[in-house]
């Protein structure tokens, strides 16, 4: 078979393209593992109370909305799951989605928890989330949240 030179060109710049392509493919890959660690030591500081961790994953101009409308604070957030008034016997995580764009990212998931509200008052909840995460300093933030119903 014998090639022109359009064609030697073509195929000599594919070549020099697709090493640089692989290289954006695996920035992408560590950069969704990444943040699919940050929902989950999320879930793990829910679940644990971590006012700490709760404090570190949010950033500070987070706009944490509930699936009932209820729009919060970063502070508004982390004293509402660190008050004690309700309690989380267990959350979990499901049909994770994770989208990320440079800096940004999209985190979709469905929220499943039993959670003691007090007074021997248990609730069960199922809802769907879809977060924003931010890319800061090397660490992933969460900007914002929305959790609604299925």
């Amino acid at each position: 078979m014998r090639m022109t030179r359009r064609e030697i060109a073509l195929a000599g710049g594919v070549a020099l393209l697709v090493p640089s392509l692989g290289g954006i493919a695996l920035a992408q890959g560590g950069d969704e593992a990444a943040v699919a660690a940050a929902v989950e030591a999320l879930r793990q500081a829910i679940v644990k109370a971590d006012k700490a961790k709760l404090t570190e994953l949010a950033h500070d101009k987070l706009a944490y909305c509930h699936s009932s409308g209820r729009l919060e604070t970063k502070a508004q957030y982390v004293a509402a799951y660190t008050s004690g008034k309700n309690t989380y016997k267990n959350l979990t995580l499901a049909d994770h989605q994770n989208i990320v764009a440079g800096n940004n990212a999209i985190a979709r998931h469905t929220f499943a928890a039993e959670i003691d509200r007090g007074g021997g008052k248990v609730d069960n909840i199922k809802i769907g989330i879809t977060t924003v995460w931010v890319k800061e300093n090397g660490a992933w933030k969460l900007l914002a949240r929305q959790g609604y119903k299925l």
